[in-house]
């Protein structure tokens, strides 16, 4: 029996047979920087500083001012007459049609680096999950070592019990 058990606790995967299977783990934050060029950075930095409280709050402004000025400012001081306010609509395309496809560009690069660290959490899960079962096999074993040690003790005392009623 406990040439059996050794036998099934020596198949069992170890510590160290596990961490041979594993791959190397990698930073994927700087796999993923180091893997941008430099107009994917600005992509990026863009993406980032453009989706903010503060830049929407900056638009916001300069459309008050701009649209206050040329609704309230005395007739030959208007640039921009309403209720057009063509130049302002300009410049507001102007800024849409450069910024989106910018903002595009960074939010795919955000994307995919969130895609590689999705791929890092599962495989560090998949590791973790191994070393678990690992340790529930070695657990399970121990506690089958364990009772075959109980009973072996049981047996000796019940020999021995039986043996002292004997000498008696």
């Amino acid at each position: 029996m406990v040439e059996s058990l050794r036998e099934r606790i020596q198949h069992l995967p170890t510590w160290h047979s596990l961490r041979a299977q594993a791959r190397p783990i990698v930073n994927v934050n700087q796999a993923h920087d180091a893997s941008l060029s430099t107009l994917e950075r600005v992509a990026i930095v863009v993406t980032d500083k453009i989706g903010t409280m503060g830049f929407f709050f900056i638009i916001l402004a300069w459309t008050i001012i701009w649209l206050g000025w040329n609704v309230l400012a005395p007739a030959n001081l208007r640039f921009d007459p309403y209720p057009a306010f063509v130049l302002w609509l300009f410049i507001s395309n102007l800024i849409q049609i450069h910024l989106m496809p910018l903002i595009m560009v960074g939010q795919n690069l955000q994307g995919r680096h969130a895609e590689l660290r999705a791929e890092s959490d599962y495989q560090v899960n998949l590791k973790a999950e191994k070393e678990v079962e690992a340790i529930l096999l070695h657990l399970e074993q121990q506690n089958d070592l364990i009772l075959e040690i109980l009973r072996r003790i049981e047996r000796l005392e019940q020999s021995r019990v039986a043996q002292a009623e004997v000498a008696s």
